[in-house]
């Protein structure tokens, strides 16, 4: 097993819910496989509110499609569900080290690796939730180096309040000038379905200052376009920069 290898040139390569190709989505095993790769610039996973107020890493509302066994993530409590245990990456059978790690576990990591956390929001967080979040994450000493993204804006608007200058990307899979003049105003980037962006929109977004990552990017031909047009981030399940010697 490996990853497919793209010349990224300046474009900063990041790994879906970690090495999400190769190993279970989400879980230490896939942040420490994208860790232990130099090419990649940073780490993305997700994150849920627990039923008892705590912090969880795993993308679905549920866990039925990596576990078998459904467990609402909102609607169970942190422990029952770090006792959870996930499927290996073919789905044939459970593994003891796989299961759904705390956002200390994930900034942890990212950390000893020098990676840039990429965190998106999944749960329509609150203000109150969002300050919690990142005061754990500087208890750590790696706010700086996270990314927020999120298909709820409000969690970004959010974010701007507890931490004004903290780096932010809006989630999106369609364009628009007006999404555009929002951005500029919000000092958010732009984090794009990549066959949603043209090179037209791409263009006009660094003339007004934002910066776009697009996602998921997993075919190396889409990837050598996007890269050929300039953009500034690349999300994939498998794809990796070539390191040069």
């Amino acid at each position: 097993m490996d990853t497919v290898k793209v010349k990224s040139g300046k474009t900063l390569m990041i790994a879906h819910r970690g090495l999400s190709g190769l190993e279970t989505e989400n879980t230490c095993a896939a942040f420490v496989a994208a860790g232990n790769r130099p090419s990649y610039y940073g780490i993305e996973t997700d994150i849920h509110r627990t039923s008892d107020g705590n912090f969880i890493i795993h993308h679905d509302p549920d866990t039925s499609r990596v576990g078998g066994k459904k467990l609402k993530v909102e609607e169970t409590d942190f422990s029952t569900l770090q006792e959870f245990r996930l499927r290996d990456k073919d789905g044939s059978h459970t593994r003891a080290d796989l299961r759904l790690p705390s956002l200390e576990e994930y900034i942890g990591i990212c950390k000893r690796y020098g990676k840039t956390s990429v965190l998106e929001l999944k749960s329509a967080f609150t203000e109150e939730e969002i300050r919690e979040m990142i005061g754990r994450i500087e208890k750590i000493g790696w706010l700086s180096e996270v990314i927020f993204i999120a298909f709820d804006y409000e969690n970004l608007v959010k974010v701007r309040k507890v931490k004004p200058e903290q780096r932010c990307q809006f989630l999106t899979e369609r364009f628009s000038e007006t999404l555009l003049t929002r951005l500029v105003k919000d000092n958010i980037d732009l984090d794009i379905y990549y066959p949603a962006l043209s090179e037209k929109d791409l263009k006009l977004c660094h003339e007004n200052g934002v910066l776009v990552n697009v996602w998921t990017v997993d075919k190396k031909a889409d990837a050598e376009r996007l890269i050929g047009w300039g953009v500034d981030f690349i999300t994939s399940n498998i794809l990796e920069g070539e390191v040069e010697p």
